[in-house]
């Protein structure tokens, strides 16, 4: 089929096969605290906000999700991770899940933001293959077909990384387009509880990897509040010096603080 006709087809849902979703979750009874401090007065309201660390949902909130993965998940999930391992060169003993955050933590700890970028660059590379991503760029070039076929394919197969997810619509240059996916809640996020993992080991490097090698531009929108996050097909994102996610300090109870500063990117 010409792909200049599949452009020229737009289809509200793309028509995908429908999967049966292999995760279930669970909730724990909630944990309640109350965590006080003392107010500076000599500061504004958006002084305290820039200046402490995010002490919303993440790393106060101790009711985890928990997800009992199918095994074609704990396939994908460890073949993910053992890319990843490869491209830092470090190894760890921890399976499924465990052993993509840990191998997160370790690439953190050890190589600066912007080498954290290059590395999952090349773990993306490694597990898929160009002639792929090739083809998938010469098949489906940008257009309202593609941007909401991307969307339907993040929701129906990357549950296992994301967390469960939903397409959403928006306003794209005048018309309404069904080119949004919206995580409810980020499993990445969660799991790591850290806001610069987030944006250095996850944002920054799936926008480049999408757009370079599938021809596709996203804009990934965390909500550090509620864990939440909005891939915005179609949509460049801004750069990093410009973008919100990097001037947000980290959570109070995150293990890595010790690296935060208030730029991230640094």
């Amino acid at each position: 089929m010409d792909a200049r006709f599949l452009c020229q087809t737009r289809s509200p849902v793309p028509s995908l096969p429908r999967q049966k979703r292999a995760w279930k979750l669970k909730h724990r009874s909630p944990v309640l605290a109350v965590l006080t401090r003392t107010p500076d007065n000599n500061m504004t309201g958006e002084e305290k906000k820039a200046s402490h660390p995010t002490d919303m949902l993440g790393g106060l909130t101790k009711n985890t999700t928990v997800y009992n993965d199918s095994w074609f998940a704990k396939l994908a999930i460890n073949y993910l991770s053992q890319r990843f391992q490869d491209a830092t060169g470090m190894r760890n003993s921890k399976r499924d899940y465990e052993s993509l955050t840990q191998t997160a933590r370790d690439t953190w700890r050890k190589f600066s933001p912007t080498q954290q970028h290059e590395v999952v660059l090349q773990s993306l590379n490694r597990a898929i293959p160009a002639t792929i991503s090739t083809l998938v760029k010469i098949m489906l070039p940008q257009c309202t077909f593609t941007r909401e076929y991307f969307a339907a394919f993040t929701t129906l197969f990357f549950v296992w990384l994301v967390g469960p997810c939903e397409v959403r619509e928006s306003d794209f240059n005048g018309r309404k387009e069904k080119n949004v996916v919206h995580i409810k809640k980020c499993r990445f996020l969660e799991e790591t509880d850290c806001i610069g993992m987030c944006t250095n080991l996850c944002k920054v490097p799936s926008q480049t990897f999408i757009k370079h090698s599938f021809g596709m531009p996203v804009n990934m929108v965390p909500n550090f509040d509620d864990m939440s996050c909005e891939m915005i097909y179609g949509q460049e994102p801004p750069a990093i010096t410009e973008d919100p996610a990097f001037k947000q300090p980290c959570y109070k109870l995150c293990k890595e603080n010790r690296k935060h500063s208030m730029q991230c990117s640094s």
